[in-house]
């Protein structure tokens, strides 16, 4: 046996002679190399971390929570790919998906409304046009987009697109309503239901730094507006043809290569969002891509319309509503601490949070622009906050074109899907009156004529349109061109535009509008600076009450720019319009016309509610098209801390898809911070931190009397060396600081030179740990000229840092300081009482 067992591998090798030996040879050990590697390699991938945090002397728990964030990505993605796989199944054999059951929620817009109607004769075309479309989009990327992209930056000298496949599927149009009543008898209004699930490839590299990325799959829905505009008498019979979406669009991202990291949970959301935002600037309301069929229209006109009205909300108060909140595991049931979202097309606001009361007075007044009357409504959401997922409680839709109708609306609204509660609403339709009769009587109403104040109720509204510029100087660098952007300002509200690369006659052709308190007393400020080499290229001050005696309160001329080159203008268009409210003579028994809508989409299909996301930038690229004031989620008043910015939607799955132009489509499920948007003409419009910064005075004083600086005192010394042309400002110390907890506070102090609010304009002091009497001396400078520096505000707060995670993060105390001074040159060195607000500081020699 043994000698047969030992002849045999000798008799196979035997055999075997000139051919190929055995695969597997009984009893030779095979041993597969490059195998056998890689499982050693993983075995050491895996032991690593565990031997690091032993020999470190760490806790095993950070192991168990990579492990739990590896599967949490894993799953992440996995749900992605499954939403993608439904969504595909759904498009391609939609009849096949309904049959099977699909829930109400999921069925396309024609099912939900008789007014939508199918166009399925619209697919095929599109269908059958796919690949010359797809031949246009790789274009578009290799020939406009890679070279833009090449210019920006001398680091992406070497971009370009390797691989530009958009994919088979074509994008579907899931319903199409078209608007035969309020409209003009000269456009043509259409709705279509988009939907793009597609399997597309995109890669991108750059050599440079040997960094590879792209896209592998894109999901994109939402309601694109199609207006055709003017209707002609010759052929082609149409004008111009405009596109739009209605509102921010649901957008899906699965990422490849280095940016795969994107698709990490948190960090999805966020890259979805930063899309999202390139996208509203370019095709989101108001702004639109505006083709010309003939040459005789006015494109300007045509891309950037005016406003067809403002909408004044009043959000008054709540009865009724629902309890939610329970304790001892829900045997007891206690109050609620509502609070509301209301939406205006792309505008979104959310009030302040009333804690424990199930009948709240929210007593405060927002302004909305409204630029297309069809397929906008006042949708009204208010929720209960809780720590993890706040509970709806009721929800409210109203159609715009009524509210027009009426003018004015006050009284109670009887809350939807919810048993019970009911919402006082004041609505009042502001139109848009081209002169200045009415302008006194409107100031008067306002109460705008009795102060001097830059914010408040609005009583005009300003619309910029920029177009371009001419002859601007080099700036620092003479050889090279500048990286023109341009920075408008009305009072503490500011704006910026695009940024145009490496050229001195720059393009923009962008609009801006500007909520006016007073046009009487108010100036537009502009200046257009050098992105690259933070300088100013000239500027411009427009006294508004100049537009008040001009034709039709227009004017549209190139302006000369000052202090910069002699030849050097600017071009803009400027029109001035008074908000004027009509109140119509009625009947006694009259009954308002306006229709309370009932949302297509019940509360199970519901997400979490929406939260106000906040940042200190404008936004992607520092372009920001919508009013720089709380109609947007944002205020500039003086003492707000942070500037809101609309919350964007996120992806919220297949269910999501069916739904109308009227439905909800806010709920984000990612939320980064929560935050009320100030009311403009209120004692609760200041901010929360502001609110919260009272409520511990208060609590402070407690029956006694505070002394003259009851938040304490900083001691600042400001001034402008012409030799570096800069702003210096140098915190010295602060004393007799309110302390927020047991062991004082952690404060440190925080500058802006208003009106530039952004990240890059932020200065920050170190943190003082466990003290009511820091000293900082750090010293800041700003790249500013001093006839520039004396037309604005320095923005001084002292803020308590807390720790990761902590609660105990606030404001301790605000100053604003005018530096409108001939004393500037020279400098000073004061004292500055600290204020709720940082109004009327006072300052000590």
């Amino acid at each position: 046996m043994s000698g047969a067992r030992g002849e045999g591998p000798e008799a196979g090798a035997g055999e075997a002679g000139g051919r190929a030996a055995p695969e597997n040879p009984r009893g030779v050990l095979s041993v597969e190399l490059p195998g056998l590697l890689a499982q050693l390699a993983r075995s050491f991938a895996l032991l690593l971390p565990v031997y690091a945090l032993g020999y470190l002397g760490l806790s095993f728990s950070w192991v168990l929570l990579a492990l739990a964030l590896l599967a949490w990505c894993r799953r992440s993605r996995g749900l992605k790919a499954l939403r993608l796989c439904r969504a595909l199944a759904l498009l391609e054999d939609e009849e096949r998906a309904v049959r099977l059951g699909v829930r109400a929620c999921d069925l396309p817009a024609w099912v939900h409304f008789p007014d939508t109607e199918r166009a399925e004769w619209l697919n095929k075309t599109v269908k059958h046009m796919w690949p010359f479309i797809c031949q246009f989009i790789e274009k578009l990327f290799r020939e406009t987009i890679e070279p833009a992209v090449r210019g920006a930056n001398t680091h992406l000298s070497t971009f370009s697109f390797t691989k530009v496949d958009v994919g088979q599927q074509p994008l579907r149009i899931n319903g199409v309503k078209v608007y035969t009543e309020n409209v003009d008898k000269r456009q043509i209004i259409l709705d279509l239901q988009i939907s793009f699930v597609g399997n597309c490839e995109i890669d991108l590299e750059i050599k440079r730094y040997f960094c590879r990325a792209g896209v592998k799959s894109i999901q994109i829905h939402g309601t694109m507006r199609v207006i055709l505009e003017p209707l002609i008498g010759d052929m082609p019979l149409v004008g111009a043809l405009s596109i739009f979406f209605l509102r921010k669009p649901l957008l899906e991202i699965n990422w490849t290569g280095l940016t795969n990291l994107l698709d990490i949970p948190g960090l999805n959301g966020l890259s979805d969002t930063i899309i999202l935002d390139i996208i509203s600037n370019y095709l989101v309301l108001p702004n639109r891509i505006t083709v010309p069929l003939v040459s005789e229209v006015q494109i300007a006109q045509l891309r950037f319309p005016v406003p067809k009205g403002v909408l004044r909300i009043h959000f008054i108060e709540a009865q009724d509503l629902q309890g939610k909140d329970t304790y001892l595991k829900g045997l007891v049931k206690g109050k609620s601490d509502p609070y509301g979202i209301i939406r205006v097309g792309n505008q979104i606001f959310q009030s302040r949070v009333i804690k424990e009361n199930l009948s709240p007075k929210w007593n405060e007044v927002y302004e909305a622009l409204v630029y297309e009357h069809p397929g906008q409504e006042l949708e009204i959401e208010l929720f209960d906050e809780d720590p993890d997922k706040d509970d709806f409680l009721g929800s409210l839709m109203i159609d715009l074109i009524e509210v027009e109708k009426e003018r004015l609306l006050d009284e109670w609204f009887t809350l939807d899907e919810v048993p019970k509660g009911k919402l006082h609403l004041r609505l009042e339709w502001l139109t848009l009156m081209p002169n200045a009769s009415n302008l006194d009587k409107v100031l008067t109403d306002i109460k705008a004529d009795k102060d001097q104040a830059n914010d408040g109720l609005s009583s005009a509204l300003l619309i910029l349109y920029l177009d371009s510029a001419r002859n601007l100087p080099s700036g620092k660098k003479i050889s090279s061109n500048p990286n023109p952007v341009v920075q408008m300002s009305v009072g503490h509200k500011a704006q910026e535009s695009k940024i145009r690369y490496k050229t001195n006659e720059p393009v923009w052709e962008e609009n801006f509008t500007f909520f006016i308190h007073n046009p009487k007393r108010q100036d537009l400020e502009v200046e257009v600076r050098d992105e690259q080499h933070q300088c100013s290229l000239g500027n411009l001050k427009v006294p508004l009450s100049q537009l008040l005696t001009s034709e039709d309160m227009t004017v549209s001329q190139r302006f000369q720019l000052s202090n910069s080159g002699p030849n050097s203008t600017i071009k803009m268009k400027i029109a001035l319009r008074v908000l004027h409210l009509e109140k119509r003579e009625r009947p006694p028994d009259h009954q308002h016309s306006a229709q309370v809508k009932r949302p297509s989409v019940s509360k199970e299909g519901r997400k979490t509610s929406i939260k106000s996301h906040m940042s200190g930038s404008p936004g992607p690229g520092g372009s920001n098209t919508a009013p720089s004031t709380p109609v947007i989620g944002g205020s500039d008043k003086a003492g707000m801390e942070e500037k809101a910015q609309p919350p964007e939607a996120g992806p919220q799955g297949l269910h999501d898809l069916g739904r109308s132009s009227s439905s909800l489509l806010a709920s984000p499920g990612h939320i980064l911070v929560k935050e009320p948007t100030p009311s403009i003409a209120s004692d609760i419009s200041l901010p929360i931190a502001t609110q919260e910064l009272r409520q511990r005075l208060r609590q402070l004083e407690n029956g006694t009397t505070l002394g003259q600086s009851p938040l304490g005192q900083i001691q600042l010394t400001i001034r402008h060396s012409s030799q570096r042309n800069k702003l210096i400002v140098v915190v010295h110390a602060c004393r007799n600081l309110i302390a927020f907890s047991e062991d004082g506070s952690d404060p440190y102090v925080r500058v802006y030179l208003l009106p530039d609010k952004r990240r890059s304009g932020r200065r920050k002091t170190h943190v003082s740990k466990k003290t009511l009497n820091p000293v900082f001396d750090q010293s800041f400078d700003f790249s500013v000229s001093l006839p520039e520096v004396q037309r604005r505000t320095l923005d001084i707060a002292v803020k308590n840092s807390g720790g990761f995670l902590s609660k105990d993060k606030g404001l301790l105390g605000k100053v604003l300081v005018a530096l409108a001074s001939e004393e500037l040159a020279k400098g000073w060195t004061q004292w500055y009482d600290l204020t709720e607000d940082g109004t009327r500081p006072q300052a000590m020699t």
